[in-house]
């Protein structure tokens, strides 16, 4: 461990042992990047409301994932529950009013009812939005294998043996309809059969879902994605905020000290809905065009080619797609520091334009995307520090 590295890391314990935590002074060490300490700046900001908040992350996993699990598998009344002669004695004048309820609570818990308030057709609409989180996080990263390799800290609610109802794993696994293999026979009869365990919805085993008993990273993530689209309606969940929510995740998971890595999933969950009520505007399809849209955010970094090509992305998914992990973290750093937070967000992005403003008025439309969507300068540093010098000129 380097003399310079020993002394960031007692600057950062002496600023958090303060009995008032100088927020000023911590968001300039936090802006400087702290390896292998990423997202400070988050950490301390939500550090109060994470202990209670494991308790009621807890409450939302039995509410929202656990209890209509349970309900889902006791849905429904059989049919020898609204017969005539279970309702008609000769003690008992027969009820009209009572079958008439029988009835109607029969045909309600039925899947085909096409009733909006039917439970059935919310089960499904939730199942649309699992079968795209869940198409999205199993691919997370796919040049490390960390979010494919199973958890020390699974989540005991979900995994408790003695729990029969349905779950988000066995929700995908019934709900995804799989290939049918049909041939004909020489008799000219159709045949049409399953196909074996070899052809799965996810043939290769790096995607394969582990044992009984044990959780990927991904199902995490999948978990709490769920979740905060079943908590907020209105956005549910948009294509990117795998996006969002992995570097925050994996900074909690990798933790060196055990207890935030135990409650990694409950704090990363916090964490990402203080995150999206800042930058969720990005993700409303509906104000695009307005003064807090995308489209808007988008025209301040325009240069040679139109922002959409690229920009898009840029500021949607805080370029969490544009480098390697380490160094989205890193970036990160500096943003959630920041006193102006997202606006730097546009020197960022401006920076990285003028560092590489030579290839860009060089070359060709074909190559000029080929760079911005590949971007070719890994140093981060130079990157941030362009983009402070681009702010404090402004």
């Amino acid at each position: 461990m380097s003399s310079s590295y020993r002394s960031r890391i007692q600057e950062f314990t002496a600023a958090l042992d303060e009995q008032t935590v100088d927020l000023k002074a911590l968001r300039e060490l936090c802006f400087s990047g702290m390896k292998g300490k990423g997202l400070c700046g988050y950490r301390v900001r939500e550090a109060f409301a994470l202990c209670a908040g494991r308790d009621l992350y807890a409450q939302f996993v039995r509410e929202l994932i656990i209890q209509p699990g349970i309900a889902k598998a006791s849905l429904g009344v059989s049919r020898e529950d609204v017969t005539l002669e279970d309702h008609v004695s000769d003690q008992e004048p027969f009820r009209e009013y009572q079958l008439a309820q029988m009835v109607m609570a029969f045909l309600c818990s039925q899947p085909l009812n096409p009733s909006p308030d039917s439970r059935w057709n919310t089960y499904f609409k939730d199942n649309e939005v699992l079968l795209q989180i869940d198409k999205d996080v199993r691919r997370l990263y796919p040049d490390m294998a960390f979010f494919q390799r199973a958890t020390d800290f699974p989540s005991q609610l979900i995994l408790d043996p003695q729990n029969v109802y349905e779950t988000l794993r066995r929700r995908v696994e019934q709900t995804t309809l799989k290939a049918q293999t049909v041939h004909r026979n020489r008799s000219g009869v159709t045949n049409v059969s399953s196909p074996g365990r070899s052809l799965t919805l996810y043939p290769s085993s790096e995607y394969a879902v582990l044992p009984n008993g044990c959780e990927a990273h991904w199902e995490v993530l999948e978990r709490i994605l769920f979740i905060y689209a079943k908590l907020n309606p209105g956005i549910a969940y948009v294509q990117g905020m795998n996006e969002i929510l992995a570097p925050i995740y994996y900074t909690f998971a990798t933790d060196p000290q055990e207890e935030w890595r135990e409650h990694a999933e409950a704090d990363t969950f916090f964490c990402f809905t203080s995150l999206m009520s800042e930058n969720r505007d990005n993700f409303i399809k509906s104000l695009d065009d307005s003064q807090c849209g995308i489209s808007f955010k988008m025209e301040r970094v325009e240069q040679c080619i139109r922002p959409q090509y690229f920009s898009f992305r840029w500021l949607t998914l805080l370029l969490s797609q544009e480098f390697l992990l380490p160094e989205v973290i890193r970036i990160w750093d500096s943003l959630f520091s920041h006193r102006e937070r997202f606006d730097f967000l546009i020197p960022v992005c401006c920076a990285m334009l003028i560092l590489i403003r030579d290839q860009l008025l060089a070359g060709d439309f074909t190559s000029n995307m080929r760079l911005l969507q590949d971007y070719p300068i890994s140093e981060v540093h130079t990157i941030l520090s362009r983009a402070k010098e681009l702010q404090d000129d402004s």
